[in-house]
């Protein structure tokens, strides 16, 4: 094993082949080192320094790719990354890679390798360097990046410098809320990137918001490509963030809608494997969720053909996709929060706005009622998974979840109840003052939820709470006197106030408005309110 001080002494000399030969040896040794020895760290710091200064040099390209190599591996090192994280460094780095920015010219640098080493050190250095990130937002690196991204149609580039062009592009919107809004707006990003992931997809149009897509032809998309457009996919993830809650003006939505488009035909297609196309659809997901409301409509939008799914004449191709991509990440059960609250948050939204998605939605999830005799969260059906979800420790997931069937509910209460039990429903009830009953404001048809003859001979004995048939239980009190009657009431009250007294629980009430208070606030409230409604009437 070479030492790290005869590597350091090598650079230090300067002399072009020494440097070289010592670089290769080192490179070869430390290719898969990710960890480093703490008593070395001012020699790395020191070997560091060296490399960029020798890299200014006018040099081989074969020994420009052995430098930038060293670098990479160097780079690593979280400890060892200021000689890189300044001003003369990333320049360096950045000119290597063909992107530095410089009056509005980019600098032809015309050695493939030494790009791609260039972009593969500077993704390391701005992932884990804050001054490199601020550094890089200053030097307006994206200019560059984004430049050489608009050269994918004309030149035949090969795929990892691509694929770490758009990665680095990713982190530094990722880190840089300036450099988002830079993309997004100056550099007209979201038109840029839609257009760099329709030309990785080859997508051919039928119309101008549908993709030619014959599932069972197709192909699934090969791995550069799937690879190149998830990266695509997450910088428009950054770029996009905030788009679902502004207005939009038609030119906008024009360019969200042609995206939709894209992002419909990316969930319609496979990647290679199974992991690879769950991914794959992930960040399509994610992606979808950023898209202004009134844009989701380019889902519903291509004609109903041969072996499409059609619902009241809309084909439901997509919607069907996201509810089968859903009902996997519900069966994973893992990481719920990340995996699970993108793809309700998009379906709900689609429900919300689309009658046909919301009828179709409702049909799959929230059949008419026949088990009356379980309780809702028991079971295997789509249903019972999500009311057991209303239940969950992370109150995203719950909030999430419950949301997506009170907006299939048509934002009923009486018709949420029906479906989840009214124990399950009570945090989303309190939450949206509706304990008491009734009905969001929402735009929905007057339509009625149907009942099944089962639902209907039980409905008398379902338990509201549990939401299912109980067995009728025997009257505790009954053969008691009037007096043992009274003497068991008041055990009762004094319980309950020994423990509201010392604080183990807080009796709650209802207020006028129908949400939750302390027993003596909502008592008031009710009490304010029927005062008030006496003095209207003229009563005294």
């Amino acid at each position: 094993m070479m030492e790290l001080r005869t590597v350091v002494a090598a650079v230090e000399s300067g002399e072009q082949d020494t440097v070289l030969e010592v670089l290769q040896v080192y490179n070869r040794q430390k290719s898969q080192c990710f960890t480093f020895d703490d008593e070395e760290r001012e020699e790395r710091k020191k070997m560091a320094q060296l490399l960029i200064k020798f890299l200014e040099r006018e040099l081989q390209p074969s020994c420009q790719v052995t430098c930038l190599e060293s670098i990479r591996i160097l780079s690593r090192d979280k400890h060892c990354l200021e000689p890189f994280a300044t001003k003369e460094g990333l320049r360096t780095l950045s000119r290597h890679a063909g992107i530095d920015y410089c009056e509005e010219l980019i600098r032809e640098v015309p050695d493939l390798d030494v790009i791609l080493e260039s972009l593969k050190c500077l993704c390391n250095i701005v992932f884990s360097s804050p001054r490199a990130q601020e550094l890089t937002a200053e030097a307006r690196l994206v200019v560059g990046l984004a430049e050489r991204v608009k050269l994918y149609n004309e030149r035949s580039l090969p795929h990892d410098m691509k694929f770490f062009d758009l990665r680095l592009l990713f982190l530094l919107t990722a880190l840089r809320v300036d450099v988002r809004q830079q993309l997004a707006q100056e550099l007209r990003g979201i038109g840029l990137m839609t257009d760099t992931l329709e030309l990785t997809l080859g997508v051919k149009w039928l119309d101008p918001y549908e993709v030619a897509t014959e599932e069972a032809l197709l192909p699934p998309l090969p791995r550069q490509e799937t690879e190149r457009a998830m990266e695509i996919l997450k910088v428009l993830f950054n770029i996009t963030f905030d788009s679902s809650k502004r207005e939009v003006d038609e030119e906008d939505a024009a360019l969200y809608r042609h995206l939709g488009a894209l992002l419909r035909h990316c969930l319609m297609i496979r990647a290679d494997g199974e992991e690879r196309t769950e991914e794959f659809h992930s960040h399509t997901v994610n992606l979808l969720g950023n898209l202004p409301l009134k844009c989701l409509d380019v889902l519903l939008t291509p004609k109903v053909r041969p072996g499409s799914l059609e619902y009241m004449g809309v084909n439901m191709d997509a919607v069907s996709v996201l509810l089968g991509f859903l009902e996997r990440r519900l069966d994973r059960g893992h990481k719920l929060k990340e995996s699970l609250t993108p793809v309700l948050n998009l379906l709900t939204e689609s429900a919300r706005v689309h009658r046909q998605t919301r009828k179709f939605l409702k049909a799959k999830v929230l059949p008419p009622l026949r088990d009356v005799r379980n309780r809702p969260e028991v079971g295997n059906s789509l249903r019972n998974k999500l009311v057991r979800l209303m239940t969950h420790i992370d109150t995203d997931v719950k909030h999430c979840a419950a949301e997506f069937l009170f907006v299939l509910c048509k934002e009923s209460v009486s018709r949420f109840v029906k479906y989840t039990g009214y124990g399950n429903a009570a945090g989303l009830l309190a939450a949206r003052g509706l304990m008491a009953g009734g009905r969001e404001e929402g735009e929905y048809s007057e339509d009625e939820d149907t009942d099944t003859e089962e639902y209907k001979e039980a409905k008398a004995n379902i338990n509201p709470v549990t939401g299912r048939v109980e067995e009728k239980l025997p009257n505790p009190m009954e053969g008691m006197t009037e007096e043992q009657k009274e003497y068991e009431a008041m055990k009762l009250v004094n319980m309950f106030d020994k423990l509201s007294r010392e604080q183990v629980i807080q009796p709650m009430g209802i207020t006028p408005s129908g949400t939750l208070a302390p027993m003596e606030n909502a008592l008031r409230d009710m009490a304010d309110e029927r005062s008030s409604s006496d003095s209207d009437l003229g009563l005294d």
